[in-house]
């Protein structure tokens, strides 16, 4: 599948920190059941790569990305696990090359016009605004559309579900990027129900 159309799957990707990998199948589990089928492990901790893996063998119908990819061998390590795209934080030339090489697409993340730019010259079209909160949010979206009309967005990072609703309203959003989905406390707690309501939720967000 092109990113774009992972992007149009659900209007949330939840942004996911496994630390534990016992958690990683019923977290998964709980995130489709609720209407959530994409899913962005980030690799921020030791058993992220075995979490991907993990999913993937036990949910075939969802769809496993790899976020934080900020080395070219980080490529590599997540296609071994089975990842079926990936997510950078920024984009540089030896990510972008790396991205040309791996079997699966990228979402590279941008964070202001020249950023975007480069990008575009790179061929993507389809990007991640991060951090958006920083980078301006709606207001940040709303002034990119003008000067960039066939750019798309996942906006990322400082996210809520309250303020979810606003980037969704745009019509250069395809959706949003969202920590909320798994708060530490439930994961901990094994709370795979709560997880389930919360994707539920977001899953019913409307797009505008």
């Amino acid at each position: 599948m092109k990113i774009r159309e992972i992007c149009a799957l659900a209007p949330v990707i939840p942004v996911l920190t496994v630390s534990e990998l016992a958690h990683a199948v019923p977290l998964a589990r709980a995130l489709v059941a609720g209407g959530l089928r994409v899913l962005e492990i980030t690799l921020r901790t030791p058993v992220a790569i075995d979490a991907i893996a993990a999913m993937r063998a036990a949910l075939p119908e969802a769809i496993i990305g790899a976020g934080t990819l900020v080395r070219p061998a980080d490529f590599a390590a997540a296609e071994r696990a089975g990842a079926q795209f990936g997510v950078t934080p920024g984009l540089t030339p030896e990510l972008a090359a790396a991205a040309r090489g791996a079997r699966f697409p990228l979402l590279p993340g941008v964070m202001t016009p020249t950023e975007l730019i480069a990008a575009r010259a790179a061929g993507f079209d389809v990007l991640k605004l991060f951090p958006a909160l920083q980078a301006g949010g709606v207001g940040m979206l709303r002034a990119l559309a003008g000067p960039f009309p066939e750019a798309r967005f996942c906006p990322t990072g400082g996210v809520t579900r309250a303020t979810a609703v606003d980037y969704l309203a745009l019509p250069n959003v395809l959706c949003v990027g969202g920590s909320w989905l798994a708060p530490s406390g439930m994961l901990a707690a094994g709370d795979w129900a709560g997880i389930e309501a919360l994707a539920r939720d977001a899953a019913g967000l409307r797009r505008g």
